[in-house]
C-alpha cells in the first residue's frame, strides 16, 4: 500500500497539512493540529456555512435549534471556503473551484459522504441532474434550511427510509405540524441498530406522535407534474399525495476526488491502521474512510481517526495506530409536547442474539421503558436501551473494553439496573 511521489516544488510546503472537508473530522483535526503547539492546518471546506454538527440537524429541523446553536467551535489557522476539484499527487498541489492551488506535505481527505439517491421511477427527468421541487435529501444545512422554509402545519410529507436518518427526520417533521408518512422497505424501523422490541418502541413513538409508519413497504417511483414532484407511487400501486418528499436511504462514502486521483477505493478511501490512503502522503479520515474493510459512515469513527491521526502527525513515535471504534449510536426523540419526556435510546454491539447467546431483558410496557443486553461467550456482544439510560455509560465502558464477565452473572444484572454514568 505504497507508492512513490516526487517531492512538492516548494520546500516550504513539505510539511503542511491539507485537510479537505470541514465536517466533524475535518474540522477536529484542524482543532487538535492548531491547538497543540504545532503548525495547524489548512482546512478546505466547500458548504457556504460555520462547520457545524451534522448530528443535531435534526433538532434544528424541529426547531429545537437555531442553526448557529449547533456550530462547531472555531478553526485555527487557515480556512478556505472553496471546493476541492482535483488532486496533483506529482507535485502535491490541490486544485480549487476558484482558481487557487495548494500545495501540501501532508494531504488529509475528509470529504464525508452523499445521500443515496433511490432509482426511483419518474424521480429525474430526462437529461436533469437536480432533484426536483419537493424532493429533498437530508444531509447538509442547506437540506435543513430547505425542509424548514417548505415545511408546515398540516404540509403532506413522506419521507423514504426508516433507518436513523428516517426515524429522526419524520419526528422533526412531525413536530413542525406536518401530516407524515414513513415508508420503510425493511420489516422494522432503525433495523441496523435495534432488535424488534425496541424497534417497536419507536414505532409506537412515532405513531403517537401522528405519523403513519409503513414497514415492508417499497417505494416504486415519484410522479411529476409542473416540475415538482406530487404523488409517490408504493410497489403495491397504492399512490400517496404529497407536497413534500424527503429521501433518508441512507449515504455512501464520497470518494470521487480520490478515485480521480488514482488512490485505492472500494466502498471508501482504502487507509491502513496509520490511515494513510495508498498514496503514503495522502491519508483519510471520517465517512470518506475504509478501514480493515469498513466505511462506517459515524460520528464517534470520524472523531476517533481524526484524533488517532492527529497523535501521529503531532507525535509520531508515541501515537497508537488506530483499531477501529466500536460505536455507540445514541438518539434523542422529543415529541414537542410542554412538559413531556422524550424518547432516549441507545444501543451498541450486536443487539441481536443468536440461540447460545445468553439474555437479559427488562420491560415496562407502562412505563415505554426496555434494556437488553447479550452475551455470547463471555463476553458482552451488544444491548440495546430505551426511555431510561442510566445504565448505559457502564454497560458502554464494560462492552468497549471486552473483558470476560464472572461466570455467576449477578455483575452484569447489577451492569443493566445500575446507574453508571454518561
Amino acid at each position: 500500500m505504497t507508492s512513490s511521489t516526487p517531492s512538492p516544488a516548494n520546500p516550504a510546503s513539505s510539511s503542511r497539512v491539507v485537510v479537505i472537508g470541514s465536517g466533524l473530522a475535518g474540522v477536529r483535526l484542524a482543532q487538535r493540529l492548531g491547538g497543540s503547539g504545532g503548525a495547524g492546518a489548512v482546512l478546505i471546506g466547500e458548504e457556504p456555512h460555520a462547520p457545524y454538527n451534522r448530528v443535531l440537524l435534526a433538532d434544528v429541523l424541529a426547531g429545537r435549534f437555531g442553526p448557529e446553536v449547533i456550530g462547531l467551535p472555531p478553526v485555527p489557522g487557515e480556512f478556505l471556503r472553496t471546493r476541492a476539484v482535483r488532486v496533483d499527487r506529482a507535485d502535491r498541489l490541490v486544485h480549487c473551484a476558484d482558481g487557487s492551488v495548494v500545495p501540501y506535505g501532508t494531504l488529509v481527505l475528509a470529504t464525508g459522504s452523499n445521500p443515496v439517491l433511490p432509482p426511483l421511477r419518474g424521480l429525474f427527468e430526462p437529461g436533469a441532474t437536480d432533484l426536483p421541487r419537493g424532493v429533498h435529501a437530508f444531509r447538509t444545512m442547506d437540506d435543513c434550511l430547505a425542509l424548514s422554509e417548505a415545511v408546515g402545519p398540516g404540509t403532506r410529507v413522506v419521507v423514504i427510509g426508516g433507518g436513523l436518518l428516517g426515524v429522526s427526520a419524520a419526528r422533526a417533521l412531525a413536530v413542525r405540524g406536518a401530516q407524515v408518512v414513513l415508508t420503510q422497505q425493511g420489516d422494522r424501523l432503525m433495523e441496523r441498530q435495534l432488535d424488534p422490541s425496541a424497534s417497536a418502541l419507536v414505532h409506537r413513538h412515532l405513531t403517537e406522535l401522528g405519523v403513519e409508519v409503513h414497514t415492508e413497504c417499497r417505494v416504486r417511483g415519484v410522479r411529476q407534474a409542473g416540475g415538482a414532484v406530487q404523488s409517490v407511487e408504493l410497489a403495491d400501486g397504492y399512490v400517496l399525495g404529497t407536497d413534500l418528499t424527503v429521501l433518508a436511504c441512507g449515504v455512501r462514502p464520497r470518494t470521487g476526488l480520490a478515485q480521480a486521483a488514482g488512490l485505492d477505493v472500494r466502498r471508501g478511501i482504502v487507509v491502513d491502521d496509520e490511515l494513510r490512503t495508498s498514496d503514503p502522503h495522502i491519508r483519510a479520515i471520517g465517512d470518506c474512510a475504509e478501514h480493515s474493510g469498513e466505511a462506517r459512515c459515524l460520528a464517534a469513527p470520524a472523531l476517533e481517526q481524526a484524533d488517532a491521526l492527529a497523535d501521529s502527525l503531532l507525535s509520531p513515535r508515541d501515537a497508537r495506530p488506530y483499531a477501529g471504534t466500536r460505536a455507540l449510536t445514541r438518539l434523542t426523540l422529543h415529541n414537542g409536547r410542554p412538559g413531556s419526556a422524550p424518547l432516549d435510546l441507545a444501543a451498541f454491539g450486536d443487539p441481536e442474539h443468536r440461540p447460545d447467546d445468553d439474555v437479559v431483558q427488562l420491560a415496562d410496557a407502562t412505563r415505554g421503558t426496555y434494556r437488553k443486553v447479550v452475551v455470547r461467550g463471555d463476553r458482552l456482544v451488544g444491548g440495546v436501551l430505551l426511555g431510561e439510560l442510566s445504565a448505559v455509560g457502564a454497560l458502554a465502558r464494560a462492552w468497549e473494553a471486552d473483558d470476560p464477565l464472572p461466570d455467576d452473572g449477578s455483575p452484569l444484572l447489577h451492569l443493566l439496573t445500575h446507574d453508571g454514568g454518561l
